[in-house]
């Protein structure tokens, strides 16, 4: 039985989380910058709700809600992003290069992907029951390392789970502008599988991402799926191009947080809200009041 109040709070923390990071980032106390996900969450929650102790998760720019959904601390996330010491790197990795037991994040592009393959290869190498989840974006598509990984990972049938969020625009440039062709079949062209998925719903997500986890674990080779997504938000902080009614629009379509929401009785969503602002707003404080100055 599907438990939609246990979704609804882990997909309503990271939207708290990073709606109270907008709302605060102006104020100065994060220097630097920030990429929200927006719209997005459900990837973050379905996929990593297969992740075991030993498998190793890989991220990118848009890391924050990969991190919570693995189960990352919000006080130590957002004292990372004030760049304070009692942080998780310390201060010193910001909102894009995070590092927390086998939770990894890097902010160059494609990048990512080459740290998967070779952490998937020395998992397998010292034949450890462990697999490598890595997610990627659209935009990602243009770097040509990409393709030399795809090509080593399927060569040597590495256990990845590669996830794409297809959220249809790298920071202002649309996908139709950018990728040419099938994204699945940039896959398929090495001999990875992909399964296209298109929806914003965290229990679709889990149930595709469970199928494909449990073939990369039984027959130790790739797996991709490709998600369909929409990123709410802006691409950081305020740069967005788009027409704010198509914007609005993907809210009233695409919200994974309000989709699940509307499955609960209305007394038990404001309660599962109530009580998860209370405990980001306590963690923002907390790590606000961390002694050490920013890095």
């Amino acid at each position: 039985m599907t438990d939609y109040a246990q979704h609804y709070e882990k997909l309503y923390t990271i939207r708290s989380f990073e709606t109270l990071l907008l709302d605060e980032f102006a104020s100065g106390i994060f220097p630097g910058t920030t990429h929200t996900s927006l719209g997005q969450e459900a990837n973050a929650v379905g996929v990593l709700a297969q992740a075991r102790e030993q498998d190793v998760v890989v991220s990118n720019h848009r890391c924050h809600a990969h991190f919570l959904a693995y189960g990352g601390d919000p006080t130590a996330l957002y004292a990372e992003l004030m760049g304070k010491p009692g942080g998780v790197c310390g201060g010193v990795g910001g909102s894009q290069h995070l590092q927390w037991r086998n939770f990894y994040s890097n902010g160059i592009q494609g990048g990512t992907l080459a740290m998967a393959a070779g952490m998937a290869f020395a998992e397998k190498k010292a034949s450890r029951d462990a697999i490598v989840f890595d997610f990627m974006g659209d935009g990602t598509l243009g770097e040509g390392i990409v393709y030399e990984c795809l090509n080593l990972i399927s060569l040597w049938s590495l256990p990845i789970l590669i996830v794409l969020e297809n959220n249809h625009i790298a920071q202002t440039t649309p996908a139709d502008q950018a990728v040419a062709g099938s994204m699945t079949a940039r896959f398929e062209a090495f001999g990875i599988p992909a399964t296209h998925l298109d929806t914003c719903d965290v229990v679709e997500v889990q149930e595709a991402a469970g199928d494909l986890t449990r073939k990369v674990r039984r027959e130790s080779r790739p797996q991709a799926l490709v998600i369909e997504t929409a990123r709410l938000g802006t691409h950081s902080k305020g740069d967005d191009p788009r027409d704010p009614r198509d914007v609005e629009l993907l809210w009233d379509l695409r919200d994974p947080v309000e989709r699940i929401g509307r499955l609960l009785q209305d007394r038990e969503r404001v309660l599962i809200q109530r009580k998860v602002d209370e405990r980001i707003r306590a963690a923002f404080e907390t790590a606000l009041a961390m002694e050490g100055q920013p890095t």
